[in-house]
């Protein structure tokens, strides 16, 4: 629920990260508190959204999940254009899946909003035994790329909730608060007598 006098942010977030790292599963987990085993793969993208309160403003999510084959990939930057937050997945039991991530983290620095709030998320964390990415690796790429890292696991739900609350501090902060009252965006539709409104 928003709180009184809060100011209210529409976010564009995008995950991005190699097939079966996860992306879907976490969200899921974070929009539904679902969880499934055999989670069939996102064909081109899927749509999401959730809303969130944090102390600074209440962030509505409009969330994109992006399907991780290859054949898909040329279809990413319409997903990550304009986007204010991205997610970049690795499987902490892949290092080819780690390779990916930092292909992808390139791609948006290069392509993305230079604003962006980004994530690096290790995935999977409950496949501690069958780990071939070290915690610190992921946590000093994430550091030199200026993102926040985090290990989360969308099975026990570790960290999931986590992660989106970190990002929507984020942008509550890199986001000044608007004026409150109507913006009329343009002002000569109004004096056309054109007005569009929504009403309930």
């Amino acid at each position: 629920m928003a709180r009184p006098g809060n100011k209210i942010i529409q976010a564009k977030l995008v995950l991005l990260g190699d097939m079966g790292t996860g992306k879907t599963s976490l969200v899921l987990r974070f929009v539904k508190g679902q969880f499934f085993d055999h989670q069939e793969p996102t064909i081109g993208a899927a749509f999401f959204t959730q809303i969130l309160s944090v102390t600074e403003a209440t962030v509505k999510f409009d969330i994109w999940d992006t399907a991780g084959q290859e054949r898909y990939h040329s279809l990413a930057p319409m997903y990550y254009r304009g986007a204010a937050a991205a997610v970049v997945v690795y499987d902490i039991s892949s290092t080819d899946t780690f390779v990916r991530a930092k292909k992808w983290v390139q791609e948006l620095q290069r392509q993305g909003n230079p604003n962006l709030v980004m994530a690096l998320v290790a995935n999977k964390s409950d496949l501690d035994s069958k780990r071939e990415v070290e915690n610190e690796d992921g946590e000093h790429f994430a550091q030199e790329n200026g993102m926040f890292f985090i290990e989360t696991s969308a099975k026990s739900a570790q960290n999931v909730n986590e992660l989106f609350y970190e990002i929507a501090k984020r942008l509550a902060r890199a986001c000044p608060p608007k004026p409150s009252g109507i913006n009329l965006n343009n002002e000569r539709q109004v004096r056309r007598g054109k007005l569009f409104c929504c009403l309930g």
